[in-house]
């Protein structure tokens, strides 16, 4: 817990994020919600109050959230083992199904809840709503086997996102929480890496930051000792000789990705650590990584 700090030293803090809240008021904060901060209590209620501030200082928030832990518990419930692939969940007809009804219903609705408690307005999407997110069927190449492609299901590769819906809703004081799922040119549904959708939404609506909160202190090397700054090039490289692999990957790609699409600050933070989101945007220490544009 935090400890209990004197009214001059809550005022020092406070005096501290002013430059900040002056610099981010009125941009946009996309954020990809994952990790404990997602299932420890404690944390669930520290990242809403950090989203109702943010909003109530000015800044444009929208909210992208995973559910891998909710979604493996539906799945033992109905009898299926998930299965994933260079950290992509296959996902068959039934797997979907799922996947739509944990992300869409389940976990959206309890995030809203969860924000609107805290004093915020908050509304759950999903990518189908409105058709703001187009999908096709993702096919992925094999790592092991240059050329050859992996057929994962139904698993989504982003065509195109629609802002105006988002935009409707961040100008009406609304917080837009979105479910990773997606719809394709006639009509079929798509799991769609939340940290993907997270990424493309951020480069759409061309927002001062992206921040994903994880379960590490945020991009680690070899060592285990963690990089407050690293370029494209050292991510290549991490990349290449496996320090950074599995569900990293899908992270680190779309971080990159909106880095070099003109998102100004992209990070990678520790979402087990109290009210990460605001130690990232109002202070100076931060509690993560960020990746740099060059």
């Amino acid at each position: 817990m935090i400890e209990k700090l004197s009214p001059a030293a809550k005022a020092s803090v406070l005096a501290e994020a002013l430059p900040y809240i002056k610099r981010f008021h009125g941009r946009t904060i996309v954020v990809k919600y994952g990790g404990n901060a997602m299932t420890d209590e404690h944390l669930k209620q520290c990242f809403a109050r950090d989203v109702v501030l943010l909003k109530l200082v000015g800044m444009d928030v929208v909210v992208v959230h995973g559910g891998g832990p909710q979604i493996e518990q539906m799945l033992t419930r109905v009898g299926k083992t998930g299965e994933f692939i260079q950290g992509m969940r296959v996902t068959d007809a039934e797997t979907m199904q799922v996947v739509e009804m944990v992300l869409g219903g389940q976990v959206n609705k309890d995030i809203v809840n969860l924000i609107n408690q805290q004093g915020g307005k908050a509304v759950g999407l999903t990518g189908k709503d409105g058709n703001f997110i187009r999908a096709k069927k993702l096919l992925m190449e094999d790592a092991s086997k240059p050329g050859e492609l992996i057929d994962l299901g139904q698993v989504g590769d982003i065509v195109s996102i629609d802002p105006a819906l988002i935009t409707l809703l961040d100008s009406g004081d609304f917080i837009p929480v979105i479910a990773p799922v997606g719809v394709g040119e006639h009509g079929e549904t798509y799991n769609i890496n939340a940290d993907v959708v997270a990424g493309k939404i951020a480069e759409v609506l061309r927002a001062e930051k992206l921040v994903m909160l994880t379960n590490t202190p945020g991009v680690l090397d070899k060592a285990g000792n963690l990089l407050t700054g690293v370029t494209p090039k050292q991510i290549d490289d991490m990349v290449a000789d496996g320090t950074l692999s599995g569900g990293m990957l899908p992270k680190i790609s779309s971080a990159l990705d909106a880095a070099r699409s003109g998102v100004r600050g992209v990070h990678i933070i520790d979402g087990r650590v109290e009210h990460a989101l605001l130690l990232e945007i109002l202070t100076e220490e931060g509690v993560g990584t960020l990746i740099k544009s060059k």
